[in-house]
């Protein structure tokens, strides 16, 4: 039986619409792409080289500073495999025939402890559920660290940076807002174990909650000729 090869995005979008999820693993069948701005992935270089930065200094950016335990991983190398989805941190399960793998922005680390740390940015503050959307991302990034070895404090950091104003110079002043998330491997190796059942099985149900699903469904109606609801 082959490996099936999975990723944290590839988890969030089994919890978001099973379905979806199956089509696109199974069936090669893939959501329809969105118009999407490249900002967010400009901003992502640009964090990662500022923190890179502070890193040849073995020190933490000012701005994070006193808010988060330990310094940036010194191995640049290694940082650098794990950065990469395909070399990323993984976790290999040989009774369920899956692969957890995926990348990692930043990692810090405290004694023989190491920190996963995610970047984000936004556009406005943050919602009071807007860190339940990464939980899991969160809690796929500790079961890959331990499954390859490397001892966790089960909690990781989400640093969102956040325009607040731009001066006549162009320049932007960001917010910095740390949290500090507790992570649970277990839970992210219950759902990769569910999504991993679910490719070896029948297609589910269409989800009522997906978009996606909905639209789905509507355009089959007409093109059978039934009533479209309204």
């Amino acid at each position: 039986m082959d490996y099936i090869h999975l990723s944290p995005s590839k988890l969030n979008l089994f919890q978001e619409c099973p379905l979806c999820f199956w089509l696109q693993e199974v069936k090669g069948i893939h959501r329809p792409e969105t118009p999407s701005s490249t900002l967010p992935r400009g901003m992502d270089l640009l964090i990662k080289n500022y923190f890179d930065e502070w890193r040849e200094q073995g020190k933490l950016p000012p701005e994070i500073e006193g808010k988060v335990e330990g310094i940036p991983l010194a191995d640049t190398e290694l940082l650098k495999k794990w950065r990469y989805w395909k070399t990323g941190p993984k976790y290999v399960d040989e009774k369920n025939r899956f692969i957890l793998q995926g990348a990692l922005d930043e990692c810090f680390v405290e004694g023989n402890y190491f920190i996963p740390v995610d970047y984000k940015t936004r556009g406005f503050d943050l919602k009071e559920d807007s860190l339940k959307y990464y939980q899991l991302q969160l809690d796929c990034y500790t079961l890959m660290l331990e499954a390859e070895g490397y001892k966790t404090k089960r909690f990781a950091y989400l640093v969102y940076y956040i325009p607040q104003k731009i001066y006549s110079d162009g320049n932007v002043k960001f917010s910095v807002e740390v949290y500090r998330v507790t992570t649970n491997p277990e839970n992210a190796l219950k759902v990769a174990r569910e999504a991993t059942n679910l490719l070896r099985g029948f297609p589910p149900l269409s989800h009522s909650k997906c978009k996606f699903c909905s639209w789905g469904n509507e355009f089959l109606k007409l093109e059978q000729g039934e009533d479209i609801d309204t």
